[in-house]
């Protein structure tokens, strides 16, 4: 009898120790959106045609310039994405990123140079500094758009 109170008093504090770690565990999850910066305006630009690639729009909103006009641009490109192919989506995922070109245009301003290697069809993004971020003036990759 006393060997069985002690067995079952021994399980009771072993499973109360695994709920208290389950515990602890969760309440150390974060439920807060990291945000992701870039170190410079090659990385934001890598960082934004990355997440664009992967079909992952909601990270790529991230690394732009948040503005109306921004935020419809990108908008449209999840929209245009979502009436591609399965394959076509696939190939985008798979593809790599070649950086052609930076170009400074003012102190806080770059245009980058880059193309996929699934369309390898050279575009530009304009990045720009704004509160000590690189961002995506997304803009600009548009005819009519602010140069």
């Amino acid at each position: 009898m006393l060997r069985q109170l002690l067995y079952f008093a021994a399980m009771k504090s072993k499973l109360a120790l695994i709920v208290l770690a389950v515990l602890f565990l969760g309440a150390c999850t974060n439920d807060e959106k990291v945000v992701t910066t870039s170190e410079s305006e090659v990385d934001a630009a890598r960082n934004f045609i990355r997440a664009s690639l992967d079909n992952n729009f909601d990270e790529a909103k991230n690394y732009i310039l948040i503005d109306s006009t921004n935020t419809e641009y990108l908008e449209a490109a999840q929209r245009n994405r979502a009436h591609l192919s399965k394959e076509d989506n696939l190939k985008y995922r798979e593809a790599s990123i070649q950086i052609y070109d930076t170009k400074k245009v003012a102190d806080s301003a770059s245009i980058v140079i880059y193309s996929n290697s699934y369309k390898n069809q050279k575009d530009s993004l304009k990045v720009v500094r704004s509160n000590g971020q690189w961002l995506i003036d997304f803009k600009y990759s548009f005819p009519g758009g602010i140069r």
